[in-house]
């Protein structure tokens, strides 16, 4: 039956999303890596949709939707990272003590701590309404956003001087302490609500409904950096929730 192939073929183009998300980010084009992980997103929405409504839900679907997810939501953003933080130590001249040959390859981590989550994630029982840490195409979407804002804010640093450009270097140490944060963010024993809606009444989903309506004024007001700041928010309210309900 043709039908039991089409969540697999939507899995797939989740997969291409990414390898082209990928080959734009080691390109500099930080922008099309972004679209194209928005729309590998997309696709990573409408597989597991397909399957529940096609009622053909597979254990090598589950498999293949976490491999894509990999690429598209680990792999992906970390090479945008890897490339950004590339051309600031070099623009930077951190070549003087060699930190241009290390410190782009610190984003890799996160690459690897996304299969780690993904990993989890296919064990864990718990996670039916809700995450337990933050989910991969969340982190993804922060980064992505985060790299194009912060790149189009520095398109010329390499035309300044040396002493402006200097000016930038601690911007590298918060990048790798993002990176760790978001390491771990993803593996953490953190209660993470998600959008789902076993009622539409206020009580018991204040916290969706909250953030919903806030995210509204970040897109409006925030450009690309929307979605950076409406990932941060989420863990935020998260974070909070978890808290109040203990």
């Amino acid at each position: 039956m043709i039908k039991k192939h089409i969540p697999n073929t939507i899995t797939c183009l989740n997969l291409i999303s990414g390898c082209i998300a990928t080959m734009w980010a080691f390109d500099g084009n930080y922008r099309m890596a972004l679209l194209f992980i928005i729309i590998g997103a997309v696709f990573d929405f409408f597989d597991g949709m397909s399957a529940r409504l096609l009622h053909v839900s597979s254990p090598i679907g589950k498999e293949l939707d976490s491999l894509a997810d990999v690429i598209t939501f680990g792999f992906a953003p970390s090479a945008m990272i890897f490339s950004y933080l590339s051309t600031l130590c070099v623009v930077i001249d951190f070549t003087l003590i060699t930190f241009d040959t290390v410190i782009p390859f610190l984003a890799f981590i996160m690459a690897a701590f996304s299969a780690l989550r993904l990993a989890k994630f296919n064990l864990d029982e718990r996670q039916s309404m809700g995450f337990i840490g933050l989910p991969t195409p969340a982190n993804a979407l922060f980064w992505g956003s985060l790299i194009v804002g912060m790149y189009d804010y520095t398109p010329e640093l390499v035309t300044w001087s040396y002493t402006d450009r200097l000016a930038y270097s601690p911007l590298i140490m918060l990048l790798i302490c993002g990176i760790l944060i978001s390491s771990f963010l993803l593996i953490a024993e953190i209660p993470m609500f998600a959008l789902k809606f076993k009622t539409w009444g206020w009580k018991g989903n204040e916290i969706k409904y909250i953030f919903l309506l806030t995210c509204i004024p970040m897109l409006l007001l925030l450009g690309i950096f929307a979605f950076a700041a409406i990932i941060a928010w989420y863990v935020i309210l998260s974070v909070i929730s978890s808290f109040k309900n203990k």
